[in-house]
């Protein structure tokens, strides 16, 4: 990779590749997801897990965490669950006759939103502001979130009931959308013969930290996308918007995510330049959650359907 010839550079490059076998050998037998994952926060997106219960979502979010250094949160979301539990609170002091900030759990470096959709819509919302312009307002006041700054959120999709389904504006906010599902069987016999979990994910080591993580998400960004490449890119989007079955397409924002998505996935690959090969292997975690069906179809279905009719120049 020519944009990776500097000692510096290949040292970051192979400490990337140990992080990602760090957390496959926590995750077993989920390296795609893995990938996906890494992808993600090295474009600087935000990631929904949606599956259901033990497959490893959690234990994905605390690898991620201690691989790359990032202070941890997590939060369980319950019904009962305020925005100022998110947030943070401004609380009167007596002694100074001042209102002083106090910072909620957001003000991390990786938080984990534990079954998302079981909260209020009220409280979903006080993630919008955080994920899309990396700060929260409280009381009228503006506080900055340390940089970098992901939300690693999980939903179990079956159990249903008590639960308040994350708005369309919500989605949006996640770059990718992974389902873990259950191991193969050899993964599933080493997960039974091996060591807890908990065990292993106590004993990771940080592999990289913030600053290389912004350095690779500075590197992606400067990735080669060709104009066929966005001609294809393009094609995509707007494939979106007039399909039969698809009551609302992927917005020009969405575009965007993929091609940072796609970039990311291109360095994970030790590339400088973007593929058509990128767009794909990322086009179904990063649309079928923000495509609105016009009748019964699945998300990942349509998505599918759109790479399957749409042709590569």
């Amino acid at each position: 990779m020519s944009a990776m010839t500097q000692p510096h550079e290949e040292s970051l490059q192979q400490q990337l590749d140990a992080a990602m076998a760090q957390v496959n050998l926590v995750l077993l037998g989920k390296p795609r997801q893995v990938k996906l994952a890494f992808a993600c926060l090295i474009a600087g997106g935000h990631l929904l897990l949606e599956d259901v219960p033990g497959v490893g979502k959690t234990t994905l979010a605390h690898a991620l965490a201690a691989t790359f250094a990032l202070d941890f949160q997590r939060v369980q979301f319950t019904s009962d669950l305020l925005p100022s539990d998110i947030l943070g609170v401004s609380v009167y002091e007596r002694e100074t006759a001042q209102f002083r900030f106090h910072p909620g759990p957001i003000f991390t470096g990786l938080l984990l939103a534990d079954e998302i959709n079981r909260a209020s819509p009220k409280t979903q919302s006080a993630l919008l502001e955080a994920m899309a312009e990396g700060q929260v307002t409280v009381d009228g006041q503006t506080h900055a979130l340390a940089q970098p700054f992901f939300v690693v959120a999980t939903q179990n999709p079956l159990d249903l009931n008590g639960t308040f389904p994350l708005p369309d504006s919500q989605l949006d906010r996640f770059m990718l959308r992974l389902s873990l599902d259950y191991p193969d069987a050899a993964a599933e016999r080493a997960l039974l013969g091996g060591s807890d979990r908990r065990d292993l994910l106590a004993q990771l080591r940080p592999k990289l930290d913030a600053a290389a993580l912004i350095e690779l998400h500075r590197q992606s960004q400067s990735i080669t996308a060709s104009n066929a490449l966005l001609d294809y890119l393009q094609a995509l989007l707007s494939a979106s918007r007039r399909h039969a079955d698809i009551r609302v397409g992927l917005s020009p924002r969405a575009g965007l995510a993929l091609l940072g998505a796609a970039r990311a996935w291109a360095l994970l690959h030790h590339r400088n330049h973007v593929l058509p090969e990128d767009l794909q292997a990322l086009f179904v975690p990063l649309a079928a959650h923000r495509l609105l069906p016009a009748r019964g179809a699945h998300g990942d279905t349509l998505a599918r359907q759109l790479l399957a009719e749409v042709a590569v120049d």
